[in-house]
């Protein structure tokens, strides 16, 4: 299955909660709690490229399944990072203790991020 495509956020659940853990600023959250994001995501094989608009926030990230690459986190960190695939629809992506699983169904994502025991989910549709 292919990622490619573009996707608005429709929905989050437990984001301030999910932040606060990583560890963003009160300030920061409070900005990106009610922007609907929109994420492009260009897969060719195994290699992807994923471009993420919050606001004026604009982050670029590409990597290869099975290899690991850098990315910025949440509070603007950068960090290593390994994503591979699980079934056809599945990727996995770990990162600095952060367990992130996107799902793709149709037109829907599904992003369910894990730390800890707090789970912070995001539903995007395509547009």
């Amino acid at each position: 299955m292919n990622f490619s495509g573009k996707y608005q956020l429709q929905s989050q659940e437990n984001y301030e909660a999910f932040m606060k853990a990583a560890g963003v600023p009160d300030d920061i959250i409070q900005k990106g709690k009610n922007i609907k994001g929109v994420s492009e995501i260009v897969q060719s094989g195994k290699h992807f490229k994923l471009t993420m608009t919050a606001g004026t926030k604009v982050l670029v990230t590409e990597f290869t399944l099975g290899e690991e690459f850098q990315m910025e986190n949440f509070n603007g960190e950068k960090v290593k990072a390994i994503a591979h695939m699980e079934g056809d629809n599945k990727l996995v992506t770990t990162l600095k203790g952060i367990k992130s699983v996107t799902e793709l169904n149709g037109d829907t994502i599904t992003n369910t991020m894990t730390l800890g025991d707090i789970v912070y989910k995001r539903i995007s549709k395509r547009i």
